[in-house]
C-alpha cells in the first residue's frame, strides 16, 4: 500500500487509471474508501488519486493541533511529490474546505473545483448551529467514536433500504482515532477563507444535497461571489451524496470535467 512521506507525515495514498490528474479528498472521520462508487468510473477517464489526509485511514495519525491550511499543505506537497499537473480536485464536506483552501493558497496545483456539500467556511452563528458542534464533542468525549457513528448513521442514510449503509458508517466510524477526530474537527470550527472567494478563478462545480445540513441557499449565496462557478442541486439527497446518489453524482462530475 503506497505512502509518501510529505510535510513530516506518512500520507497513504491511491493511484488509479491514466490521463489527467483527479484528486479526491474526503471528508471529516472518513478516509478514501469512501470513494469506493466513484473511482472504477473516474478511473476510466482521468488519473484518479485517492488521499487520506493525516489523522485518517492509512495515514499518520500524529497530535493536534490540526488547520484547514495544514491539510491543504499536506495535498500541495502530496501532489508535488508525485510530480503532477494541475490537478482536478472533487471535495466533499471537510474535503470541500480543504479543497477551497488549496485554490486559495496554491491556484497553480489546481485545475477545477468540484465541491460536494461545503463551504468557504465553517462559523457557527445561530443557536442551532452551535448545538449541532457541542451535540458532536459531547458525544465524542463521552460516548466514542462508535456512538458518534452511530448517530450519524440514521440521519444520513435514513431510508429503510440503506440498512447496509448504516451498518458500514458505524463500523467505519469505530475505527476512528479519538483524538486526531477530535484535533481535525476542532480544525475545522472557525474557519474561513470566504474574503478570498475572488481569488478563485478556476471552473468551480458546486454540488448540492437538497437534504443537507446547510440550506441550498448558502450555497447559492457564496456560488455567485465565486468568479466562474455554477451550482447543482441534487434532489432526494442527504450530506453524503456520491453515495446515496451515486448515478447522479457521478454524472454531474463527468460532465462538468468535459467542459472543463
Amino acid at each position: 500500500m503506497p505512502h509518501k512521506q510529505v510535510n513530516g507525515v506518512s500520507l497513504y495514498y491511491e493511484v488509479h487509471g491514466e490521463g489527467e490528474p483527479l484528486l479526491l479528498l474526503h471528508g471529516l472521520g472518513s478516509s478514501v474508501r469512501d470513494w469506493e462508487r466513484q473511482i472504477p468510473v473516474f478511473s476510466r477517464y482521468y488519473q484518479v488519486i485517492g488521499i487520506d489526509m493525516r489523522g485518517h485511514g492509512r495515514s499518520d495519525k500524529p497530535p493536534g493541533p490540526y488547520t484547514v491550511s495544514l491539510f491543504a499543505q499536506d495535498t500541495a506537497a502530496l501532489l508535488r511529490a508525485l510530480q503532477l499537473p494541475p490537478a482536478h480536485i472533487i471535495g466533499i464536506s471537510m474535503g470541500g474546505m480543504i479543497a477551497f483552501q488549496l485554490a486559495v493558497d496554491t491556484p497553480e496545483l489546481v485545475r477545477s473545483l468540484v465541491i460536494v456539500n461545503s463551504g468557504p467556511e465553517l462559523i457557527p452563528k445561530t443557536w442551532r448551529e452551535k448545538l449541532m458542534v457541542w451535540q458532536r464533542l459531547f458525544i465524542i468525549r463521552l460516548l466514542g467514536m462508535r456512538r458518534m457513528g452511530e448517530f450519524l448513521a440514521p440521519r444520513l442514510f435514513p431510508r429503510p433500504d440503506q440498512a447496509e449503509e448504516r451498518a458500514e458508517l458505524i463500523a467505519r466510524w469505530a475505527e476512528n482515532d479519538k483524538q486526531a477526530y477530535l484535533a481535525a474537527m476542532r480544525a475545522l470550527i472557525g474557519w474561513s477563507v470566504a474574503d478570498h472567494l475572488d481569488k478563485i478563478t478556476c471552473p468551480v462545480l458546486v454540488l448540492a444535497a437538497d437534504g443537507d445540513y446547510t440550506p441550498v441557499s448558502d450555497k447559492e449565496a457564496y456560488v455567485a461571489r465565486l468568479p466562474n462557478a455554477r451550482l447543482q442541486v441534487i434532489a432526494d439527497s442527504r450530506h453524503a451524496t456520491p453515495i446515496d446518489q451515486t448515478e447522479l453524482f457521478n454524472t454531474a462530475v463527468l460532465q462538468f470535467l468535459a467542459q472543463v
